[in-house]
């Protein structure tokens, strides 16, 4: 079974940098399409990023240039890099297994995605 954990959220500056981790067990991360998606308080989640079993990448336009999504399967590690971060760039950021990765965030997640518990990015402003 496919069991996904976030880590590295915390407080940040804007303008700042901050590294999320997402550790895979359960599964042969190899063969698995990966992404993050993001929550806001009172918003629909939306998906940052994927990337594929060949590290093929997509992003949402709003983070295009600013964030690095990255892979390695020897570790069953996902990370989001994220640098010039921005106040709307607070929410609770989800490390999803087992996507459908394809250029729009609107196909990514599906019924047999699993989700992890997310890790808070937050701000002084």
């Amino acid at each position: 079974q496919l069991h996904v954990v976030e880590s590295g959220g915390g407080l940040v500056q804007p303008g700042g940098s901050m590294r999320l981790t997402c550790t895979a067990s359960g599964f042969t991360l190899d063969y698995y399409a990966m992404a993050w998606f993001r929550q806001a308080p009172g918003k629909e989640p939306e998906g940052v990023s994927c990337i594929n079993s060949l590290a093929g990448t997509h992003y949402v336009d709003s983070v295009k240039g600013r964030f690095a999504i990255s892979r390695n399967n020897r570790e069953a590690t996902v990370y989001l890099q994220m640098t010039k971060l921005k106040p709307e760039n607070k929410s609770v950021y989800y490390c999803v297994g087992n996507v459908e990765c394809m250029a729009s965030p609107r196909y990514w997640n599906n019924q047999d995605a699993s989700w992890g518990q997310g890790t808070r990015v937050t701000g002084s402003t």
